[in-house]
């Protein structure tokens, strides 16, 4: 299972502003860090990006949501491009 660790220092949202750009409006993005365990020595920054207004995560270790995932055109499995959730892992 990959385990996403969220902690203590990072249960702040970072956000961030895409300018505008030809007829694109400009856009405001929400992150909060978090380490994603891949098998290393060492768990892997990554960024998890939060919807407007939604809370950020507590500190702790986390699974990827089964809603993140979707079946591609090729009948192959891939995660969402927008929409990452994760759900705690209860007991360490």
């Amino acid at each position: 299972m990959l385990k996403i660790e969220i902690f203590p220092e990072n249960v702040n949202i970072e956000t961030r502003v895409i300018p505008a750009k030809d007829d694109k409006p400009s856009r405001t993005i929400y992150e909060q860090i978090a380490y994603a365990h891949l098998g290393g020595k060492f768990p892997v920054e990554m960024k998890l990006q939060l919807e407007q207004g939604q809370p950020a995560y507590v500190a702790g270790l986390y699974a990827i949501h089964p809603s993140s995932f979707v079946i591609n055109q090729y009948g192959s499995l891939e995660l969402k491009r927008f929409g990452l959730l994760i759900e705690p892992i209860s007991g360490k």
